[in-house]
């Protein structure tokens, strides 16, 4: 009889001590999900979802300025969302057309606004791909001001620019184009 209250006090024991320790790990957990979604959907990152817009362009060296630009309009939260957007992504060379100091200029804090709305302009709410845009069509974009396609030959292009290539994203498309979109 003793040893079966020893034994089923040493099973009491082992299971309080698991239960504790469960406990413990379920906190724990809770409290690094929280942490590490605390900052958005921007902050979420896995071995095998599709990167979204911003993950995409941050990995591309030649978007190094649109990315800054993002950051500095307060961006990355909105186009790191479930969209689907379309993007019409300049590359650095593009930025570099602008007038000297343009660029500059626009990433100061009292420009914030100016920049939303250049950024805006090259950004579609929902999926436009190439196959399926049609020579005239116009589309409204984000933050005002309509963009027109055109097609020539085999070439799609935005507002004059061709879209040289196009990148499907975990939350739209990227279409990389040499030139910055400025509303008319």
């Amino acid at each position: 009889m003793k040893k079966s209250i020893k034994t089923l006090l040493l099973a009491s024991l082992l299971i309080a001590i698991g239960c504790k320790q469960s406990e413990q790990a379920a906190s724990e957990s809770t409290v690094a999900t929280t942490d590490a979604n605390s900052g958005g959907q921007e902050n979420v990152v896995d071995e095998t979802s599709v990167p979204n817009i911003v993950q995409t362009a941050v990995a591309s060296k030649d978007h190094t300025t649109l990315v800054t630009a993002v950051k500095a309009a307060g961006l990355v939260t909105s186009l790191s969302n479930a969209g689907p957007f379309t993007v019409f992504a300049p590359t650095n060379a593009a930025f570099d057309k602008l007038p000297a100091g343009t660029v500059e200029g626009l990433l100061k804090p009292e420009k914030k606004g100016d920049l939303e709305n250049i950024l805006g302009y090259h950004t579609y709410v929902g999926t436009l791909k190439t196959d399926y845009m049609q020579d005239g069509q116009e589309f409204d974009m984000v933050f005002g001001g309509k963009v027109k396609i055109t097609k020539k030959d085999d070439k799609t292009y935005v507002n004059g620019s061709e879209i040289v290539a196009s990148i499907e994203t975990g939350n739209g498309i990227i279409h990389v184009i040499g030139d910055v979109l400025l509303p008319k």
